[in-house]
């Protein structure tokens, strides 16, 4: 069965490509939800949108849709709008812990396939001043990142831990998408 990303994500097809994963991208045109009551809702709904855009285009390949939210006081950090939106957000995180969850659609319309899960991934910021801010926006553009920060590039410098899955935080939690596709016999064995 083909699978179809639907993401422009480079971090997704990274992580994706890492696995191994043979697929092809389609970015689909949706509208995304950016708030809601319960960030995990927003993001599961935001995943299934893609995937089920794509699956119609494509309906008889397994289409994987995902959507990425940062949760810190029961409210969604979404990309910054300018470079002082940014460091506001980094110093609001500084020393905190805030969850990361990525919803994962994956569909097929033809072979009626509709999985559906949220991974959340908790990162626990180093206490970090305004000097550590500009020196970390220096190395990164945080302007497309949600949060303003990317795990995989120069994270140690804002980062203390992360507990849960790494490739999560970076967008997509590949290993829990190999072992459910393995489950539900889509993938064959390696």
């Amino acid at each position: 069965m083909e699978i179809i990303l639907a993401s422009a994500s480079p971090r997704r097809r990274e992580l994706l490509e890492k696995y191994h994963i043979p697929f092809q991208i389609f970015v689909p045109d949706v509208n995304e939800l950016d708030s809601g009551i319960d960030f995990r809702s927003v993001a599961l709904s935001n995943a299934e949108r893609k995937a089920d855009a794509a699956s119609e285009r494509f309906p008889e390949a397994l289409v994987i849709g995902a959507d990425t939210v940062i949760e810190l006081d029961h409210a969604i950090l979404g990309k910054p709008a300018d470079r002082k939106n940014a460091e506001e957000m980094l110093l609001r995180m500084s020393g905190r812990a805030h969850n990361v969850v990525t919803g994962v659609a994956m569909i097929c319309r033809i072979e009626k396939i509709r999985i559906c899960f949220a991974d959340v991934s908790r990162v626990f910021f180093r206490k970090i001043d305004p000097s550590i801010i500009h020196r970390y926006m220096e190395l990164v553009n945080v302007m497309d990142k949600a949060g303003a920060y990317a795990a995989q590039e120069h994270g140690s410098l804002i980062i203390d831990r992360i507990e849960g899955s790494v490739d999560n935080v970076i967008g997509l939690p590949v290993e829990r998408i190999v072992e459910t596709l393995h489950l539900n016999n889509l993938l064959p064995d390696a």
